[in-house]
Order: structure tokens, then sequence, then C-alpha cells
């Protein structure tokens, strides 16, 4: 299993040194999310500052940008960091696209499904010299001119992940992609019961394998070290658990386990803005399936059991990596992955 970090830098200037830690102590990638900010920009300077660790999105919001954009940045990527960079794509949710990010929202699945084919239609152009003609009901590209072709390169199978809580978007997963961003909100239930299946059906369409395909996730820990901290640590998990709970859009890992009346009166004070009621309605028996507890040396033990029987490739933990803060147990964390 690979172990992974997030960079949450607010500011560019500080990716270059962050990048630098991340790698000497021996994580396997670097994600890029983006909320606040870019997502790809922060990718150029990991690339330059970085020798072997994988880095990308996780996730970039596919629809504001054309396939022909995403193309483009992705090449460009993929041959600075000479075949490291991954491509995570998500298609947020509706209210985002139209009212902050200001693009039209259509039959999301469908359209990420030609977002993707469209790119790679892009690259088998630049690679092969093969003809772009793209006719989806969303994209009709057919323009490439030498001028605007970047040319080939060493490094062309660049892979493409999408985010993916539900069966369609599971499932395009499954046939199309090299990887599944699972998200925060998953008990390994839900993996083994809900998302293996799905994507199984998809590899299926496509005649793949599951060895085709790479499940990465950001797990809720408890570092348990410290007794004060292990308390901050469990607030802040309950806080988020019952803020995504909420979400209409992953009600399935929910009713998975029964707790569709608790996920509804989540959305109820969430509407109602009463974000400081709702961590108390998530139970002791939800934070032991959402979280991995224990110090940081026990922890990668823990979720190598917890995910045992290949339920995952990559993992992160939901708390993020920042220089000069419990370096100590990032290295027993850390040393604990490596171990075989």
């Amino acid at each position: 299993m690979k172990f992974d970090t997030t960079l949450l830098a607010t500011d560019l200037s500080q990716i270059p040194q962050l990048t630098r830690q991340v790698e000497a102590l021996g994580f396997d990638g670097i994600w890029v999310s983006e909320t606040a900010h870019d997502a790809f920009l922060p990718l150029v300077l990991v690339a330059e500052h970085s020798q072997r660790v994988t880095l990308g999105t996780s996730i970039a919001v596919a629809f504001p940008r054309s396939p022909a954009i995403l193309a483009y940045i992705a090449w460009d990527l993929a041959k600075y960091s000479q075949g490291r960079t991954v491509v995570g794509l998500g298609t947020q949710v509706k209210a985002h696209n139209q009212r902050r990010l200001g693009v039209k929202w259509e039959q999301p699945v469908a359209k990420l499904r030609e977002v993707i084919l469209a790119m790679r239609a892009f690259w088998d152009c630049w690679q092969n010299g093969t003809k772009l003609n793209f006719r989806g009901e969303f994209f009709k590209l057919t323009l490439m001119t030498p001028f605007f072709d970047p040319g080939p390169h060493d490094w062309p199978d660049i892979p493409i992940y999408i985010a993916g809580v539900n069966q369609q978007m599971l499932q395009l997963a499954g046939e199309l992609c090299q990887g599944i961003h699972i998200h925060p909100l998953h008990t390994a239930r839900y993996i083994e019961e809900y998302a293996l299946p799905h994507l199984e059906t998809g590899l299926q369409k496509r005649g793949r394998q599951r060895g085709e395909i790479q499940l990465s996730t950001t797990a809720f820990v408890v570092p348990t070290d410290d007794v004060q901290k292990a308390k901050e640590y469990e607030a802040g998990v309950r806080q988020q658990i019952s803020f995504y709970a909420s979400t209409p859009s992953y009600r399935i890992v929910m009713e998975l386990h029964g707790w569709s009346d608790i996920a509804e009166r989540l959305s109820h004070l969430a509407s109602r803005g009463q974000w400081a009621e709702m961590p108390h309605l998530i139970t002791d028996e939800m934070m032991a399936e959402f979280v991995v507890s224990g110090t940081w040396a026990e922890l990668p033990a823990k979720i190598k059991a917890k995910y045992a029987g290949g339920l995952l490739d990559r993992v992160s933990y939901y708390i993020p990596f920042v220089p000069g803060e419990n370096e100590a147990g990032w290295r027993a964390t850390l040393a604990g992955f490596q171990q075989d």
C-alpha cells in the first residue's frame, strides 16, 4: 500500500520546501486538492522540486476547463515530471458549478465520460499523428493544426483518476480510468460491498482486470500518542464526518449501515446552519467504522488490516502534513508503511 499526503499550502512559495521535505521523509505521492486555490499550478513546483514521488490532483474540477485545456495541462505536466503525473478529476456538485464556477450543469456522468475520452483523443493526436475527430453529445473536436500541436513526448500514457461515490461514477472509473479517488466518508464495508462490485462492472465492460485500476483514499485517523491532541483530532473528525454525512450525494454510505435517519437529521441541521449541533449525532459506532485510532506508529498496521484483501492501493491521512508539526509521529507512521 502506497502512503501519500495532500499539500494544503495557501501560498505557491511554500510548495518547493514542502515538496522537498515530503519526498525526503519517504511519502510515495503528493496530491493537491482544488478548494480555495487552483489544483494544477502547485504541481509544476512539485515536479520541479522532486525526483521520485507521484504527483496529482485530488481533485481538479473538470467542467470549468474544456477537454482541450485539461489535455494541454496534463501533457505538459507529464513531460516535465517525466511520467509521474496523475490527473484526478471530479464533477463537484450542481450549486458550485452553476453559482461559484459559472458553468452549465448537465448529465455529469455522461459529460465526464466525454471529457476523459476527448482528452485521450488529443493525446493520441499529439503522440501518434492521429486525426483529431472526437464527436460526442457535449463536445465536437475536429481541429488540430501544427501550430497548436505540442508534439509527442516519452510519457504519453497519463493516468486519469476520477472521484466517485455512487454507482454510475464507480462504473465509469472501472471502464475508463486508471484510478478512483474514494471519498473520505467511507467504510471498509462500503468499499467491499458497494464500490468494488460497481468498479468490477465497469472493468468487465472493457475486459479489464482489478489490477488495472488503483483505489486511493484519504482516511480519517485519530493519533492517540498525546491525550489532549487526540481529543482535538477526534472532535475535528466528528465535525467533518457530520458535514459530509449531511450531504445527499454521499447518502449511500449511511444507508448501507442503516444510518439514514441520522443522515436526514444532519441534513436538516445543515440546512439551518446548526453546525455545532451536528457532531453530537455521530455515534461511537459510526466513529469505529469511519475512523482508525492508534498511536502514530500503530496506525499503519491498523490501516493495512482494515483495508486488507485489496480494498485500497493508496492512502493518505485526512490530517495534512505540516513541516515542524508531529514530525516524530509522521516518521513513525512512514516507517510502518515502508515495512513489508
